[in-house]
C-alpha cells in the first residue's frame, strides 16, 4: 500500500470531505452530548446545526457512498480489494440504515418541531450515526485512499475526480 502524501486528485476531493464531515461530526457530538457549553446549545443554535446534518444527511452521505459503490469498488475489487470493498459495502449499509432513522428526527429539530422525546432519539441517533461515521472515514482516510493511490493511473484518477465534481 502507499504511504506518504496523497498523490491521486480524487483522494484530495474524498479527504477534504472528510475533513468536513468530521468537523460537523465533532460540532453534532458536541450538541448530543451537552459538551459544547453548560446546558447544550440553545434552541436556534440546535436547530441551525440539525438542518446542516440533515442537508448532510440527505446530500453528502449519499453522493459520497455513491461515488464509491459506482467508481472506486468495482475497480479495487477487479484489482483483488473484494474484501475490503466488501466490509466499507456493509458499512455502507448499516450508516444509510441509522441515517434514514435520524433524518426526519433532525429536520423536524431544524424545524423547531421535535418534542423532548423526539430529541432523546435524535440525540441517541446521532451519536450512534456519528460513531459509524467517525469509524467508516478512519477506515477510508487510512486503507481506502492509499489504495487508491495503488492502484489508479493518472488518467483514470482525473476522470473519477471530474466525475465526482460533477455529481
Amino acid at each position: 500500500m502507499a504511504e506518504g502524501p496523497l498523490q491521486r486528485q480524487v483522494n484530495h476531493v474524498l479527504e477534504e470531505e472528510h475533513r468536513a464531515t468530521l468537523d460537523l461530526l465533532r460540532r453534532v457530538e458536541q450538541a448530543c452530548s451537552g459538551a459544547s457549553r453548560p446546558g447544550g446549545l440553545g434552541e436556534a443554535e440546535f436547530a441551525r446545526l440539525a438542518d446542516a446534518f440533515a442537508g448532510h444527511i440527505e446530500r453528502d452521505i449519499a453522493r459520497h457512498f455513491d461515488f464509491e459503490e459506482r467508481e472506486l469498488f468495482p475497480r479495487l475489487e477487479a484489482a483483488g480489494e473484494g474484501d475490503f470493498t466488501g466490509l466499507l459495502l456493509e458499512e455502507h449499509v448499516a450508516i444509510r440504515q441509522v441515517a434514514a432513522e435520524v433524518l426526519p428526527k433532525a429536520r423536524a429539530a431544524a424545524a423547531g418541531t421535535l418534542d423532548a422525546a423526539g430529541r432523546e432519539a435524535l440525540t441517541r441517533g446521532a451519536l450512534e450515526l456519528v460513531e459509524r461515521l467517525f469509524d467508516h472515514i478512519g477506515k477510508e482516510t487510512t486503507i481506502l485512499l492509499p489504495l487508491l493511490e495503488d492502484h489508479l493511473d493518472t488518467e483514470a484518477d482525473g476522470e473519477l475526480a471530474l466525475r465526482y465534481a460533477s455529481t
